[in-house]
Formats: structure tokens, C-alpha cells, sequence
């Protein structure tokens, strides 16, 4: 792990900013639900949300350049957004469910920001995916950062079912969640990476991510949410795959 310690410091000022706001936000949304009611939910999401994924935004830049990283941002937001829209329109791959109408501005009655939360833990998956399986190319690397991606929805969805931000409109087994869900999860994640086909990318900085994401979704919804069968399943899950991903980076380094 201390080979990678230079890549973390290596980050400039504007990118631990951001790091630093999204810290900020995710510390500050149960105390202003506390303070404040539901309401606050959507706004603290939306600013969550963004930070995190011009975060990752901005460490592809420095990697990759700036065409690469366009091309990557087109992959994710309008590929997430199109499975979304046939998946609430369809029931395929997720299972039925709708957006409610918390979450605004809308297009197709999908949120515009359920893209960018797409995109905001895609490169963290990634370099779960690239740490365990050894690299950043073959079927082993793709189905790795799905199935890292997948884990983070266990916590995830009961979360924002909660919340009211959508609805199963056919409950299912897990908290409500029909398993087909994790299944399109898994789909999804694999084909994105199959799409975007990423580059290497430095990997402290996404898992620090992927642990600290870890950290308040389990603290967040034992503590502060009532979830705690999600705080559970998903801390075990998702817990795991970090486990894994550090313990071979240990192997490696």
C-alpha cells in the first residue's frame, strides 16, 4: 500500500477540495435531516452526488487526457440513463419500478442525476475490479468491478426506497427489492465497462472512495437510517470486495 501513497498525494488542490466537500456533505446530510426533515434529502444528494463524481471527473482528466474522459462521460451518462429508461419503462434489467417525482429535473421521467451517481462509483468499481483481478483488461476485470459496483446497491437501494426517491411497483425478496434488480446491476455494470473500456487509473484514490462509501453507507444506515439488515448485507458485501481488493494489493506491492 505504500506504493501507492504517492498517488494519493500526487492529487492537486481542486480534486481533495472536492474530496473534501463530498466528505463534508455526507458527515452533514444526517444532521440536517435531523435539523430540517425529508426535505432537505434531495438538495444534499444532488450536491453530494456531483462532488463525488467531478471528483472522479477529475482524476480520469489526469490520467487520461481530456478526450478520453469525454468520451468515457458520454459513455456512462447516456448509456446509465437509457438502461435506466427502458428498465422503468420495461421492467428489464432492474425489475419494475418508478421514479417518484423528488428527484428533479427529469428526462423521461428519469433524474438527471441518477447518471451522474452512476458515473460518481463507476471508476471506484473499476479499481476494486483492477486491484483483485490484477490489471485493467479481460472478463475477470469486467465482472469484478460489476459485481464491487453491485455490492455498494445493497446499501443503496433500500436506502433510497426509504427515502422515497422511487418505487418497486413489484416488491421483491430483499427489503422489498425484487433479485432481478441485482442481476441488472450486474449487467449494467459489465457493460459499461465493456463500452468504456478504461484505462488504467490510479488506485488509491478510488479506494479510498469505495472504503470511505463503505464506511457512511454502514454507519449511516445501522445509526442514523434504521436500515440495519442493509447496513448488514451490504457492509458484508461490500465489505468483502474491499477486503479483497486491499489483501491483494498487499500480494502485490
Amino acid at each position: 500500500m505504500r506504493t501507492l501513497l504517492p498517488q494519493f498525494q500526487a492529487l492537486s488542490t481542486p480534486m481533495l477540495l472536492l474530496l473534501g466537500g463530498w466528505l463534508l456533505s455526507m458527515m452533514a446530510l444526517p444532521i440536517a435531516l435531523g435539523l430540517f426533515g425529508a426535505a432537505v434529502l434531495p438538495g444534499i444528494n444532488w450536491i453530494s452526488v456531483m462532488l463525488l463524481a467531478a471528483y472522479m471527473v477529475a482524476i480520469m482528466v489526469q490520467a487520461w487526457g481530456l478526450g478520453q474522459t469525454l468520451k468515457a462521460l458520454a459513455v456512462i451518462l447516456v448509456l446509465t440513463w437509457g438502461l435506466e429508461f427502458v428498465g422503468s419503462q420495461t421492467g428489464l434489467p432492474f425489475g419494475y419500478y418508478h421514479y417518484t417525482a423528488a428527484l428533479q429535473p427529469q428526462i423521461g421521467h428519469v433524474p438527471i442525476l441518477i447518471p451522474f451517481a452512476w458515473l460518481m462509483m463507476m471508476p471506484a468499481a473499476w479499481g476494486v475490479g483492477a486491484a483483485i483481478s490484477g490489471g485493467w483488461q479481460g472478463w475477470r476485470f469486467i465482472g469484478l468491478s460489476a459485481l464491487a459496483l453491485t455490492s455498494w446497491d445493497l446499501f443503496l437501494d433500500p436506502q433510497m426506497v426509504q427515502w422515497g426517491f422511487w418505487v418497486w411497483d413489484q416488491p421483491g425478496a430483499y427489503l422489498g427489492i425484487p433479485l432481478l434488480n441485482y442481476f441488472g446491476w450486474l449487467l449494467a455494470g459489465c457493460l459499461v465497462t465493456l463500452v468504456v473500456r478504461p484505462k488504467p487509473l490510479p488506485l488509491f484514490p478510488l479506494l479510498l472512495i469505495f472504503g470511505l462509501t463503505l464506511f457512511f453507507e454502514g454507519v449511516g444506515l445501522l445509526v442514523f437510517f434504521n436500515i440495519p439488515i442493509a447496513a448488514l448485507v451490504g457492509t458484508l458485501a461490500m465489505g468483502s470486495m474491499f477486503a479483497l481488493a486491499v489483501v491483494q494489493l498487499r500480494r502485490t506491492s
